[in-house]
């Protein structure tokens, strides 16, 4: 993170510098690892298209909370300071922000997988119920929530009297859409300890449900076979950025995704104020990180992100950041495969 210190000419000609000094915060990112740098460009470029996709949405349906939120992810790293190695950025922290969403992933897997590693035998578990259009969206979303509150309470309320299992576990909300049918699909991914918790959760979410709602071949377990993989596919933060025009022919040519963006304005816009990921039956030791603090730098370089470059560019010459050009496919997607449509 950056702020500008404000310092008189005086100031200045002291220094011996022609430019203000700036306050850098937090630790910072290394500069050394090209591939994380080029990733971040590609996110930066993925992100600040849709953003400004969904800023017209949102003027649009006169959303300005929301449009206030879609520029914070435009403006979302979009100058960096690099000093001794490392480089500084503003983070939105929004979910509709590939960028932000990649950092706080990485975040919760590095603070859940120790845990889940003691876990003896544990389940990838998905839950669902049946798909809704947009406008039964929310309520939707917050009857899963709801739904679920309610079998964890349960069952802890049983295990407190000492009389069943306590239920144990890691969930995140998802939703996808389906642009043949225009419908939504909301669900929850979770990671239990064991097989017998994860057939507990499903046969209490079917009960709740009822066949109206939920059926049983739409839920799913399996035995975790790879920790990082289904981590990654638990802690997904919200939706899908790119989507088959088909689902049920699903195509190895990457040309034929596509980026539904009033379908992810409608996800964002019901998901605001829900919590997204979060932990059931157990806690987490005490992380006794120390905060890290502001320093002020004078010596930097300030780089500024221009989106038909894909990279940060110097401001004080032609030089780039990161080095990333963006293969046919991703060019072809942002400018051909946009659809402003469907919904």
């Amino acid at each position: 993170m950056i702020n500008t210190l404000a310092q008189s000419e005086t100031d200045n000609w002291h220094r011996g510098i022609d430019k203000p000094a700036v306050i850098v915060i937090g630790r910072g990112s290394p500069l050394g690892d090209e591939g994380v740098l080029k990733s971040r460009a590609k996110r930066k470029t993925i992100s600040q298209t849709m953003a400004l996709n969904l800023i017209r949405i949102s003027d649009k349906k006169e959303d300005y909370d929301l449009r206030k939120a879609f520029w914070n992810t435009y403006h979302c790293q979009n100058r960096l300071v690099t000093t001794e190695g490392r480089y500084y950025g503003k983070y939105c922290k929004n979910r509709c922000c590939t960028l932000c969403c990649s950092i706080r992933k990485a975040a919760l897997i590095n603070k859940y997988s120790p845990e889940i590693r003691n876990w003896e035998e544990p389940y990838f578990v998905t839950i669902t119920i049946k798909a809704c259009p947009a406008k039964n969206l929310k309520k939707w979303l917050e009857g899963l929530i709801r739904g679920f509150k309610k079998i964890v309470a349960k069952y802890r309320k049983r295990n407190q009297r000492g009389k069943g299992i306590r239920l144990i576990g890691i969930r995140s909300l998802e939703c996808n859409f389906n642009p043949l049918s225009r419908t939504y699909n909301p669900h929850f991914h979770l990671i239990v300890p064991n097989k017998v918790i994860a057939e507990t959760i499903i046969n209490e979410w079917l009960g709740i449900c009822t066949p109206k709602l939920a059926l049983r071949h739409c839920q799913d377990m399996r035995p975790v076979a790879d920790l990082e993989h289904d981590l990654v596919e638990t802690i997904k933060y919200g939706c899908k950025i790119f989507t088959q025009p088909d689902l049920n022919k699903k195509s190895k040519n990457a040309n034929n995704g596509k980026m539904y963006v009033t379908a992810h304005y409608n996800i964002f816009e019901a998901m605001k104020g829900l919590r997204l990921f979060d932990r059931f039956g157990f806690d987490l030791p005490k992380n006794n990180k120390q905060p890290v603090g502001a320093r002020v730098v004078v010596d930097y370089y300030e780089w500024k992100f221009l989106l038909n470059e894909h990279d940060w560019q110097n401001t004080e010459n032609e030089l780039v950041l990161s080095g990333f050009v963006p293969n046919a496919d991703l060019v072809h997607l942002l400018a051909n495969n946009i659809d402003r449509e469907a919904e």
